[in-house]
């Protein structure tokens, strides 16, 4: 008989670890234990039952007990709970949820892949019936059951990260009316604020009610309430604030707890006990950008650290490059996804950084389903290096954001993006792709070759009375402008420079930026100062403004909106 190995949660971490052990070492005796009626379901799906898109919860659960113990000789203990890590006798006392009986099991390798808790605020109305949170398949059975049987037409969403704006889409598609209250400005962190009104706006307009800048304060019968003192009606309540890393079980046995509260652990995911490892949302992470601990709960790192801490068991070697967040989701019509650092996260890490925005096509425009493709990329200045990227569109936005995670793990530059050779069809691309021509445009930034203003610096630039150049064509400046734009078309500039200014700074932007881009150039070129280009151009500017124009009612800087 080989080694025994425990291990403590049977999802994305402790499963993986398992199988591998099992790849590794066909006579060593693996028990993985879970609290809950199942292992092995699929964490980040369980949002997608709550539409019907995954119409029964049992296929959220990947493998049963006995699928494991048939396929790979693995024992899978359900109902589960171990209470008790005793690191002197390397023995667990576990409760048997059935029976309420206890009992000890001995180790020669414990792994603690316990997860994380969701977040309850302590506040009036947090365990009435019809609160829920959302981390397995009993929860997500739970509240479709309830929306269902109690006839809830009103439920409100708390949180807008990944789980939070799922489970208000999934609950819209459901035909439910939802809002969903979020305390920050802004859902989806991983997103900078410029970037995430393009979401707010396809939440809004799909008939979610989105709260923003605004916490939980209490629940109450029939609705919720705000700090702000605003009520929202709501049958039913999610709570999707987040999660804390679960280390009860770490702590009572004196494992060291790292400085983000979750349980530190070394290069190959080994506790501060040498016989015990911990993998996953309870752990603490080292981020390669930021050089500092994080907490990283995302299912693929999970898998990567179960199959590092598995190989180390047995002397194989790994190498730990840290983590740089790189995360992906569906909205409505829409597909977005970041990796590494935002310009927020950037700044406040104390980073000298720039970014550039930009919307190419996603694909070839005279091809079908042609799309703008919104891209942030963010470089640290003065050497290039790339930080991290954000995409939204209706296309390949994933396989973007891959490329730009590649090159970031490879200590890539922008030199290095501008060349690097990918794949082109006109059915799926552009000849010089959406990374590329990012790269371009941040090398032009960086060298100075031509100067730009942010979108989110437009409203200032208006209200000041600043002089701005629309570059479209006359059809579309009628069609919506900014209320104080010039319009003076790319195709006719080269006549009309007398109507340009030289004794102030001249702003310029068209739809998407590419011909205010080349009337920037011209002009640069023809001896003209002061020359700007607007980052994003009239469709960023509208997506920027929109939602705060709707919520807020302020004036308007455009006469007309113009998505198109």
């Amino acid at each position: 008989m080989g080694k025994k190995v425990l291990i403590v949660g049977g999802v994305a971490g402790g499963a993986s670890v398992a199988a591998r052990v099992r790849r590794l070492d066909e006579s060593a005796e693996i028990i993985m234990f879970d609290r809950g009626p199942h292992v092995s379901f699929s964490n980040c799906s369980l949002p997608y039952h709550l539409s019907g898109i995954v119409e029964d919860s049992q296929k959220l659960v990947l493998m049963n007990p006995e699928i494991f113990k048939k396929r790979y000789n693995i024992e899978a203990r359900v109902n589960q709970e171990v209470q008790k890590i005793n690191r002197d006798k390397k023995t667990i006392m576990v409760k048997d949820l059935t029976t309420n009986q206890t009992y000890e099991e001995t180790y020669d390798t414990l792994v603690l892949s316990p997860g994380a808790i969701p977040i309850r605020p302590t506040i009036e109305g947090i365990h009435n019936d019809n609160v829920f949170t959302v981390r397995n398949v009993e929860d997500i059975e739970k509240i479709n059951t309830f929306v269902k049987q109690e006839g809830v037409s009103k439920i409100t969403v708390i949180g807008g990260g990944f789980i939070g704006v799922e489970v208000a889409e999934n609950l819209k598609l459901a035909g439910l009316e939802v809002s969903l209250v979020e305390f920050a400005n802004q859902v989806m962190a991983p997103f900078d604020y410029d970037m995430a009104q393009i979401l707010h706006k396809e939440m809004v307009d799909h008939g979610i009610e989105l709260i923003l800048d605004d916490g939980l304060a209490k629940i109450a019968d029939g609705y919720v309430e705000t700090n702000s003192g605003r009520k929202v009606e709501a049958d039913a309540v999610v709570l999707a604030i987040g999660v804390r890393p679960e280390t009860t079980l770490a702590e009572e046995a004196g494992l060291a707890i790292g400085e983000t509260r979750a349980i530190k652990v070394d290069h190959n995911y080994v506790t501060s006990d040498k016989a015990i490892y911990a993998v996953g949302d309870a752990i603490e992470v080292y981020h390669r950008l930021l050089h500092k601990p994080t907490r990283l709960a995302l299912a693929g790192p999970a898998q990567k650290q179960a199959r590092a801490a598995a190989d180390h068991m047995y002397g194989i070697a790994t190498r730990n490059q840290g983590i740089i967040g790189s995360s992906s989701i569906h909205l409505f019509d829409l597909n977005a996804a970041s990796t590494g650092l935002n310009a927020r996260t950037a700044e406040l890490a104390g980073m000298n950084y720039d970014s550039v925005y930009i919307m190419p096509g996603d694909k070839v425009g005279l091809m079908p389903n042609s799309n703008p493709m919104h891209f942030k990329l963010v470089y640290e200045y003065p050497t290039g290096r790339i930080l991290g990227a954000q995409a939204i569109g209706k296309g390949n936005v994933d396989k973007r954001i891959d490329v730009i995670a590649t090159m970031i793990t490879m200590n890539g530059t922008l030199e290095d993006l501008k060349d690097l050779e990918l794949t082109y069809s006109p059915m799926l691309g552009t000849a010089k792709d959406v990374v590329n021509h990012a790269a371009l445009v941040a090398l032009n930034q960086l060298e100075g070759r031509y100067k730009e203003v942010k979108v989110s610096d437009v409203r200032k630039l208006v209200e000041n009375n600043a002089f701005i150049i629309d570059a479209r064509e006359k059809g579309e400046y009628a069609q919506g402008h900014l209320r104080n734009a010039v319009n003076i078309p790319l195709s006719e500039f080269r006549e009309r420079l007398n109507d340009i200014p030289t004794d102030q700074p001249v702003y310029i932007h068209c739809r998407s930026g590419q011909r205010s881009y080349n009337m920037v150039m011209a002009l640069n070129n023809l001896g003209y100062e002061n020359i700007y280009n607007i980052s994003g151009s009239y469709l960023g500017i509208n997506l920027y403004e929109y939602y705060n124009d709707i919520v807020t009612g302020r004036e308007k800087i455009v006469t007309a909106y113009n998505f198109k």
